[in-house]
C-alpha cells in the first residue's frame, strides 16, 4: 500500500544530482522518438512532467516499452496509452492483475490511497494527482497514486519537504480514520517520512534546537578496510537526543495536520475508496470530480 511515487530513487521528491529536468527529459524523449511513429494523441510534455527523476537511459526504456505495446495490438504508431503502460512498468513495476487478493485487502488498499492523492490534491507544493490505482504491482505495491509535477525545482524548501512528509502519512492516517485497525503497509511511507525529517534536522539546518550544523553521519565513499557499520558518530548522546526528538517533533505535527485535512474532506475519501473498488484506477479528471465545486 506504500505510494510507489514515494519511494527513494525515481520518484524521489528530493533533488537527484546528474538527473535531466523537464526541459532535457522533452529533449531526450525528442531525440528517441525520432524512429518511432507517434499518434496524434501522444504529448512528449506531459510525459516529460510526469516523468521527474527518469535518467536518459529510462526514458529510451519507456519508449521501447511503448513501442513494444503498440506492437502486441498490431498497431504502427505508438498512443499516449501504450506509453502511459509502460509508464508504469519502467518506473512504478509490472500490474500484477492476475494477483488474487481479498475484498478486505483491496478496500484498505483503497483507502490508503484515496488519503495520499487527498493530501497530494490539496498541499500545494506536491501534486497535482496524475493517477491512482489499487492494482498490485510487481515490486510488492498493493496499488500507488503518481502526481503530476507542473515543474521541476533546483531546490527543495522546507514547506515542500513537511508537505511531502504529510503526504507520507496519509495513507496511515486514512486507515486509522476508517477501519478500527491499522495495517503493516505503511511501513515503507513511514520511513521515507522519517528520512525526510532526519534530514530537516541533520543535513538542511531546518531545526531552530539543533541549529546549523550537519550532523548528518551518513556517507556514500567506502574505504576499503572500513568497517562502516562501527564508523564513530561525529556527536555525543545529548545531541543525539535532541535530534531524535526535533524528528519526532515534525512527524508529530505534521500527522496532525494532514488528519485534519484528510478529516476535512471526509467525504472525498469515501467517494474515492468507493470509485477506485468500482474501477481499480482512476485518472486526474475522475479524482479532482470528486472535490465538485472546491476543486
Amino acid at each position: 500500500m506504500d505510494p510507489a511515487i514515494l519511494r527513494p530513487g525515481r520518484f524521489d521528491r528530493n533533488v537527484v544530482v546528474g538527473r535531466p529536468d523537464v526541459k532535457g527529459r522533452e529533449e531526450i524523449l525528442k531525440v528517441h522518438a525520432r524512429n518511432k511513429p507517434l499518434g496524434d494523441d501522444v504529448d512528449l510534455k506531459q510525459i516529460a512532467q510526469t516523468t521527474s527523476g527518469f535518467t536518459g537511459a529510462d526514458l529510451e526504456n519507456l519508449l521501447n516499452e511503448a513501442a513494444i505495446q503498440a506492437a502486441k495490438h498490431d498497431r504502427k504508431y505508438i498512443t499516449q496509452a501504450d506509453i502511459e503502460k509502460s509508464f508504469i512498468k519502467v518506473g512504478i513495476g509490472t500490474e500484477k492483475k492476475s494477483r488474487v487478493i481479498s475484498d478486505k485487502e483491496k478496500e484498505i488498499t483503497a483507502y490508503h490511497e484515496s488519503g495520499h492523492a487527498i493530501l497530494f490534491h490539496v498541499l500545494p507544493d506536491v501534486g497535482p494527482v496524475h493517477t491512482v490505482s489499487i492494482i498490485p504491482t510487481g515490486n510488492g505495491a498493493a496499488g500507488y497514486t503518481m502526481p503530476l509535477p507542473e515543474k521541476d525545482e533546483m531546490f527543495n524548501t522546507r514547506g515542500k519537504m513537511i508537505q511531502s512528509i504529510m503526504v507520507s502519512l496519509g495513507g496511515r492516517i486514512a486507515e486509522e480514520l476508517t477501519f478500527d485497525d491499522i495495517t503493516t503497509g505503511a511501513s515503507q511511507d513511514i520511513k521515507q517520512a522519517t528520512g525526510i525529517a532526519k534530514s530537516m534536522v541533520t543535513k538542511f539546518g531546518m531545526s531552530e534546537k539543533v541549529g546549523l550544523i550537519n550532523y548528518d553521519d551518513d556517507s556514500d565513499e567506502v574505504f576499503i578496510g572500513r568497517d562502516l557499520a562501527h564508523a564513530s558518530r561525529g556527536y555525543g548522546e545529548n545531541v543525539a537526543g535532541v535530534i531524535d526528538q526535533e524528528v519526532k517533533r515534525i512527524i508529530d505535527e505534521c500527522y496532525a495536520k494532514a488528519k485534519s485535512i484528510i478529516h476535512e474532506y471526509d467525504h472525498v475519501l469515501h467517494a474515492c475508496a468507493e470509485l477506485l473498488l468500482e474501477k481499480e484506477k482512476i485518472s486526474r479528471e475522475e479524482f479532482e470530480a470528486l472535490f465538485g465545486d472546491e476543486a
